[in-house]
């Protein structure tokens, strides 16, 4: 998926106003994210996105181990978005990680979900994509 192709939809399912905002929470899930991944599976996500999204997710060298709820926070406070409206990170979060799904294989994606399952709350990030999947 093109650089384009992927701030675009991003802008479009979470209904953003710009797509320096689709940018903004873009950027705010995968570098939250490669705090919370193993360097070498953010570096396999990150090598099959653009180039411009990809380097989010090669930031970071040290793992930490954190919940959902920390993960939402962390987002919210790259976003700069009110503590209030922390709904509104965890659905950009979960957005995101829609549009990954899409744009890289399936085996990257499973290893980086096995690697969140390790703690409660990380199935609420896939829920999107996994709805889509489901037989209607």
């Amino acid at each position: 998926m093109q650089y384009d192709d992927f701030i675009g939809e991003v802008q479009h399912r979470a209904q953003l106003d710009s797509r320096e905002a689709a940018l903004s929470v873009s950027r705010a899930t995968l570098t939250t994210l490669s705090e919370r991944v193993q360097p070498d599976d953010a570096e396999n996500l990150g090598a099959q996105l653009p180039d411009e999204l990809g380097r989010f997710l090669e930031e970071v060298d040290d793992v930490e181990r954190f919940d959902f709820g920390e993960f939402v926070d962390r987002v919210a406070e790259r976003e700069e978005i009110d503590e209030d409206d922390r709904a509104d990170a965890a659905f950009h979060a979960r957005v995101v990680t829609d549009v990954v799904a899409e744009a890289v294989t399936s085996g990257v994606l499973e290893d980086i979900e096995r690697q969140l399952s390790e703690d409660e709350g990380y199935d609420q990030l896939f829920e999107i994509a996994e709805e889509e999947e489901s037989p209607a």
